[in-house]
């Protein structure tokens, strides 16, 4: 099957020598396949929380990559059958990066929070690239402790996706709009920049209208400073 362009892109950030890669809610496996292909790393895990895709995974790895013929210098693999909050890591002295792409910021954050908590001792590297609430998942990122690596903005399919290259070890921090993602392809910043306005402004006009409870009050104050934030580039990218 061919790899989007997404997961090409992610693949391509993948440079450092890693002993262990969990491609988490992997669906199909495409990206650790890819991974697993070029030796990206020792050890390449297929995680997913549903039974029967990860029995057809495991299936076409046993055909294609067989345990018996996997030589010294090239990656072995695993596929775990589980939800990727409870996953297991390797040693903590490991070098081990965990990929979460293609599901919601929420389910995005809350996976990555259970992965931290059970592993503090952990120097943990993440590649995220959720398909909603971007903004949530950076602040998120930042309250646990987590640093910036790089990001890249992309767009596939007339969707934008950015993508976050983040460690438990880098002191950069990350910005809740972007800071190295900017300034690479002005036209994708400006469509990009534009839509997430309207978008926001569009959830704004819709609470103005309303009589708003507690929970609306708060989520109208965010939505407030989500605009504010984005308004601030608007200036940097025009000049850039």
């Amino acid at each position: 099957m061919k790899i989007s362009q997404r997961l090409q892109y992610i693949n391509q950030m993948i440079i450092n020598d890693y002993e262990h890669i969990w491609d988490c809610c992997c669906d199909h496996g495409l990206l650790g396949a890819a991974l697993l292909k070029r030796n990206a790393a020792k050890q390449i895990h297929f995680v997913d929380v549903v039974p029967n895709l990860m029995q057809q995974l495991e299936h076409k790895l046993m055909r294609f990559y067989p345990k018996h013929t996997i030589k010294s210098d090239e990656s072995d693999w695993q596929v775990h059958c589980t939800d990727v909050g409870q996953l297991n890591l390797a040693e903590k002295q490991q070098r081990q990066l965990v990929i979460i792409a293609g599901v919601g910021g929420d389910l995005t954050i809350e996976l990555v929070k259970q992965i931290v908590e059970r592993h503090p001792e952990h120097n943990l590297e993440f590649i995220l690239c959720p398909v909603h609430h971007i903004y949530k998942v950076r602040m998120a990122m930042q309250q646990l402790g987590l640093g910036l690596i790089n990001e890249h903005l992309m767009q596939e399919n007339q969707r934008f996706y950015e993508v976050l290259h983040l460690s438990s070890k880098s002191l950069t921090p990350i910005g809740p709009v972007g800071t190295m993602m900017w300034g690479a392809d002005q036209q994708l910043d400006s469509h990009y920049l534009e839509s997430t306005l309207m978008h926001y402004q569009r959830i704004a006009k819709g609470l103005a209208k309303a009589q708003l409870s507690a929970s609306q009050q708060a989520e109208q104050t965010f939505v407030e400073q989500v605009i504010a934030d984005y308004q601030r580039l608007t200036p940097q990218l025009k000049t850039a």
